[in-house]
């Protein structure tokens, strides 16, 4: 029923639909890490779209098959009116022969369309908002889970056994490992490492261009690797005059003979020096070595060269450069991935300075704080089902901090008019304010420190007659307790004193 020039308006109208769409997801606010990157591929996946539109609509305006010019011949030709009527009575035929009340016969709008896309994509019933999906230990992007790389990096020979805190801030020194044990299987832990943290960089970034940013990495690579300062592989000297072994001036011998008196060993090092062959008994090294006196390498015999160690060696320099390609990958990829790599090494250390009893409570506090995120309501309301306090930021406070603090326990003072108090804290704290004071004196009791801790009313009364009692007991009486002394010395109080001097008798 379409035809190419409505096909061609389609495609312009979706393109400018996804430019708004997009738009307003970008403006739109995230307040977590999961709305920010489920937004993120949201926003991936309406520009894949306006990509595919885009290249349709390219191919329609090249017109390679000539379709389009012959549509619009048809229209602006002499017969524009019998072409408009032809297409009219197709229409008004096709729709006698459709039933209307079936639902997948009639056009949706491109609007309505494109709204139901955007809801069933942002809806967060049973996850299905999820565009993409983490491990548990990712954190829905908030952390790196390199468990597994870890058990195969201390597998490696040669390697020092190392903890995972450790792992995860020197998971990228890859320079600092020997160059003699970088083997296949240090490269086939090289190979894993990178595809997890491609992987994952896919998933936490989405808008970014992943594979450009590796391209990069490899063109940086190839020209740092030719000019030998790639870090962990320093630039090998390779040709004739650089071969393993000691040179030999053999100017001052004469024949192989006084050169056999040098011994095996020292004709073994001369002969690869100058990359031949050196096997066999003395006398064959010595021959083999006088041989070359006076005579250019090109000159000599090539069945005197070793064959096979320069493709040896071009095969192994070829396997160092591409486990050197995978490091320098990862060291970008790592670089990338800097946040995430500090943020996973403090989430480790916190989990394991915490007990098992409180890694649950704080598993459930993170599954309540899920709940709210997810069913809170734009009228502001909270999810609280716990009925947990706010903090600073207007939301509850996490459940392993409501624990920690004691804010599940009530304590009831019966001074201060059977008023409740949450916590310990706030509970030793009243003791001092206004209310618990203002009690104390309608009981007529001073709210002193003897007072502390004591919640009733009886108990208070009593305590306080207590102390009147030993306030009583302990008071001075002059009469009793002033002491006197007389002419003979003799210690009296002062009752005894007065009476035996009005008497005379002192």
């Amino acid at each position: 029923m379409e035809t190419i020039l409505e096909d061609q308006r389609r495609l312009h109208e979706e393109r400018e639909r996804l430019i708004d769409l997009q738009t307003k997801e970008l403006l739109r606010k995230k307040p977590t890490t999961k709305e920010q990157i489920n937004s993120d591929h949201l926003v991936k996946l309406l520009w894949d779209k306006y990509i595919e539109s885009t290249s349709n609509l390219i191919n329609f305006y090249e017109d390679n098959d000539g379709l389009r010019k012959k549509e619009i011949q048809l229209l602006s030709g002499p017969n524009e009116y019998s072409e408009f009527n032809s297409r009219l009575k197709s229409i008004i035929t096709y729709h006698k022969k459709s039933n209307l009340s079936d639902s997948a016969n009639i056009s949706v709008p491109m609007s309505i369309e494109y709204d139901n896309l955007i809801k069933s994509i942002q809806s967060n019933d049973d996850d299905a908002g999820a565009l993409v999906n983490f491990t548990d230990e990712e954190g829905f992007g908030k952390y790196l889970d390199l468990n597994e790389l870890y058990q195969k990096y201390i597998n490696l020979k040669g390697v020092d056994k190392i903890n995972y805190i450790a792992y995860l801030s020197t998971y990228d020194h890859l320079f600092k490992m020997p160059r003699e044990r970088k083997n296949q299987d240090y490269s086939r832990y090289l190979q894993a490492l990178f595809n997890y943290l491609f992987d994952y960089l896919q998933r936490v970034k989405p808008l970014l261009d992943v594979s450009n940013e590796v391209e990069q990495a490899k063109v940086e690579f190839q020209t740092r690797w030719l000019e030998g300062t790639f870090p962990g592989w320093p630039k090998e000297t390779t040709g004739a005059l650089t071969k393993t072994g000691a040179y030999l001036d053999l100017s001052s011998y004469s024949s192989w003979e006084e050169l056999a008196s040098l011994g095996l060993d020292r004709l073994k090092s001369a002969l690869m020096a100058l990359g031949l062959k050196c096997g066999g008994s003395l006398q064959e090294r010595a021959i083999r070595l006088f041989q070359t006196k006076g005579k250019r390498l090109q000159d000599l015999d090539p069945s005197l060269f070793a064959k096979s160690q320069n493709s040896k060696s071009k095969e192994l320099n070829d396997k160092h450069k591409d486990i050197a390609e995978l490091e320098a990958k990862v060291y970008r990829m790592a670089e990338i991935l800097g946040p995430q790599r500090n943020a996973t090494i403090e989430n480790v250390q916190r989990k394991q300075a915490l007990t098992p009893g409180e890694r649950e409570q704080e598993e459930e506090a993170e599954i309540v704080a899920e709940e709210s995120e997810e069913e809170e309501e734009d009228d502001g309301i909270i999810y609280n089902p716990k009925n947990l306090p706010l903090g600073w930021d207007g939301k509850p406070i996490p459940y392993w901090l409501y624990k920690l603090h004691g804010l599940n326990l009530y304590y009831n003072c019966e001074i201060c008019g059977n008023h409740k108090y949450r916590g310990p804290k706030a509970f030793q704290r009243h003791f001092s304010e206004w209310r618990h004071a203002h009690g104390m004196r309608c009981l007529g009791i001073p709210n002193t420190a003897h007072f502390a801790n004591i919640t009733l009313i009886e108990d208070a009364v009593q305590l306080w007659e207590k102390l009147r009692v030993t306030r009583e007991t302990d008071r001075f009486i002059p009469d009793n307790q002033e002491e006197y002394e007389d002419s003979h010395g003799n210690v009296l109080n002062k009752k005894t004193y007065d009476d035996l001097k009005r008497q005379g008798l002192l």
